[in-house]
């Protein structure tokens, strides 16, 4: 059985503090690390946030708290420009560029203008039924956050995706997203094209809020990969959900924990990222094949610690053997101690003394 190698996404996001040369800084340390991607966010601040939008309590927390939303992302805003130098860094250091659109304009930078084979969704976009058909009907890849969502928003949102990858003339409308689902071919479609991260949309993430069981769930629900977006501090959760099936994980990484910024403090740095790569590798490769045999290299030790079955006091020729005349010792080089009963009753064809082996 071929080791399936987890994909693993260094989350730059917005730790860029809206300075490009940080943001190189970050692929440089992704690539370092042996992350398969390195992750930006790609939006215009005024196509996402009103004046009036609040920011996330985790947000005033970490910046300005006088700062609206809309200003805070106007700070964090890459151009197109920024977004061209970032993929030409990334190709250099040998490490995949990755965008998450929260607009239909920067879906369109990702897809037609830099021609992105896969995008990321995060997971207030789950319900944003309009940019889920856009996604749909871009041709590429998509993974997907489920934060905050129960398992029918899931399903609405795999409807809306499916209903777009068909190319379905119907006007889109709940009714006909929900009927795609029934079609054999949309679910080969989805499953080509769909990864479902299961997420806590809370920064930093608590333990007892994590239910990473939830993966177990959505992978039997739909049958599509899925994989863990990770909010939590440490590596410790990220490398649970490797061993219980994650064929993705995402988490945020900054060069410095105690910057201000909205996603600094939910975030690893750069040798905890790492270390969190090379953890995950060891944990591939010691889930193995899941068939349970003897490792090479336990083989020759199975004669080493097993045990035979030996006389357990001197024995005379002809004797007839008990259970009292039977031991259990080391090495594991004569009859199995499966054997022990059977051995009750026979006859000894010659002399052994105390710890022979019988036989």
């Amino acid at each position: 059985m071929k080791t399936i190698s987890t994909v693993i996404i260094a989350e730059a996001g917005v730790n860029h503090n809206g300075d490009l040369g940080v943001a190189m800084d970050l692929i440089d340390h992704a690539a370092q690390a042996g992350a398969d991607m390195v992750k930006f966010q790609s939006f215009k601040a005024k196509k996402i946030a009103s004046a009036s939008a609040p920011k996330a309590a985790y947000q005033v927390v970490q910046s300005a708290a006088n700062e609206s939303q809309l200003d805070m992302l106007k700070r964090l805003e890459l151009s197109e420009v920024d977004h061209q130098k970032l993929i030409n860094h990334c190709n250099l250091r040998g490490i995949k560029f990755l965008s998450t659109p929260f607009d239909f304009d920067s879906l369109d930078l990702l897809v037609e203008k830099f021609a992105l084979p896969c995008i990321k969704l995060g997971s207030g976009e789950l319900t944003n039924a309009p940019l889920l058909l856009q996604v749909g009907r871009s041709n590429v890849e998509v993974i997907l956050s489920t934060g905050m969502s129960t398992l029918s928003e899931i399903e609405q949102a795999l409807g809306v995706l499916g209903f777009a990858m068909m190319g379905s003339q119907t006007t889109p409308c709940a009714d006909a997203f929900s009927k795609t689902l029934h079609q054999q071919d949309v679910w080969r479609k989805l499953c080509a094209r769909v990864t479902l991260l299961h997420c806590t949309t809370d920064y930093p993430a608590r333990d007892e809020e994590t239910n990473l069981r939830a993966m177990d769930t959505m992978r039997q629900a739909f049958g599509l990969s899925v994989g863990y977006s990770d909010h939590t501090e440490g590596n410790a959760i990220s490398i649970a959900a490797v061993a219980r099936g994650a064929r993705v994980i995402e988490k945020h990484f900054t060069l410095d924990r105690s910057q201000p910024g909205p996603d600094h403090a939910a975030s690893i740095e750069p040798d905890d990222l790492r270390e969190l790569v090379g953890d995950i590798r060891r944990v591939e490769v010691a889930l193995g094949t899941g068939i349970k045999q003897p490792a090479p290299s336990e083989l020759a030790n199975r004669q080493i610690v097993r045990k035979s079955l030996v006389a357990a006091h001197d024995l005379p020729a002809g004797h007839v053997l008990t259970a009292d005349d039977i031991g259990l010792m080391r090495p594991g080089n004569g009859p199995a101690p499966i054997e022990f009963w059977d051995r009750i009753g026979s006859t000894l064809e010659r002399k052994h003394k105390a710890g022979d082996v019988l036989e």
